[in-house]
């Protein structure tokens, strides 16, 4: 059964040039055998779809094609097909397959087509390994990008990890102090350059799980510290929680919600800086209600809390 070229491309017979020329593209893109060095069958279909754009990618030679005046290879039907009637003069020299496939300088594509349109100019010639004028050019490796999920403390105080990049085990260290969405970039770790270039880089993408009670601004801890009524009028000593371990802290008698109290040295650590934890003080009324604060309510003498 005769190719159909149109469905080499999945596209319609009446469909426009822009549109068989973006399927080319995709397709182009998906079975390059310079993308797909393990696949045996990719250079076959992209020499079948580069050959298909070839011809229906070319206004005249689609024209001749529809009229079934030449095959689905660019051949001349009927008498004598192939020879001085045909699309190839075997006098000239050349490439009797067509120019859809390249020959021992590599995978050239469909006539005429810019590759730079599908991979851009440096990235195409990264994969094959030529500079646009031809000439062998050496090309630093792709990056490789990789997220990775770590705790708030471990990202407050630092830590390291070991992770798998590529079948290797690598230890990631996290600086003190990363912020979720922060990139750490590992020299060299990523995919290996062509023609003596550099390797890429690993890209590792932090993501910083929120913490049950904590938050962070810069080199600061902030923590919301819920205190009762008695606690606020009388002060307490009350132990808290830091990123380094329970401390005690004092509050002030007639303490107010949203008052602050700073400790120092509780927050993040760097080599050249150090934060604090800031407190913010939260009064909290039990949700049930209460004889006994209501007697003491009423046991108060009222007093101006507003200004306006």
């Amino acid at each position: 059964m005769a190719k159909d070229l149109y469905q080499i491309l999945g596209v319609g017979k009446t469909a426009s040039e822009a549109e068989i020329k973006s399927a080319y593209r995709k397709l182009a893109r998906k079975y390059h055998p310079d993308l797909n060095k393990d696949d045996k069958n990719a250079a076959e279909k992209f020499k079948e779809i580069s050959n298909a754009y070839d011809i229906i990618g070319n206004a005249e030679k689609r024209k001749k094609y529809d009229n079934n005046e030449i095959d689905a290879d660019g051949k001349p039907t009927g008498f004598g097909a192939g020879f001085s009637g045909g699309n190839y003069d075997f006098r000239q020299g050349g490439n009797p397959f067509g120019s859809g496939f390249g020959g021992a300088g590599g995978f050239s594509g469909a006539q005429g087509f810019d590759f730079s349109s599908i991979f851009g100019d440096d990235i195409f010639s990264q994969f094959t390994g030529r500079a646009s004028g031809g000439r062998s050019a050496s090309r630093k490796g792709q990056d490789i990008s990789y997220t990775m999920r770590v705790d708030f403390i471990d990202a407050a105080k630092g830590v390291e990890k070991q992770v798998n990049l590529g079948g290797k085990n690598v230890n990631i260290k996290i600086p003190a102090g990363t912020l979720n969405g922060r990139t750490l970039r590992l020299k060299g770790l990523g995919y290996a350059g062509l023609n003596g270039g550099e390797n890429g880089d690993a890209l590792i993408t932090v993501n910083v799980a929120e913490h049950p009670y904590f938050k962070n601004e810069e080199l600061n801890i902030l923590l919301d510290l819920p205190i009762s009524v008695v606690e606020a009028i009388k002060g307490a000593k009350i132990t808290v929680p830091t990123i380094n371990g329970k401390v005690a802290v004092k509050v002030p008698p007639y303490s107010s919600s949203g008052e602050k109290l700073r400790l120092k040295g509780q927050g993040i650590k760097t080599n050249s800086s150090q934060g604090d934890e800031i407190i913010t003080l939260q009064i909290v009324l039990p949700k049930n209600r209460s004889d006994n604060l209501d007697k003491m309510a009423d046991n108060l003498e009222n007093y101006a809390v507003r200004s306006f």
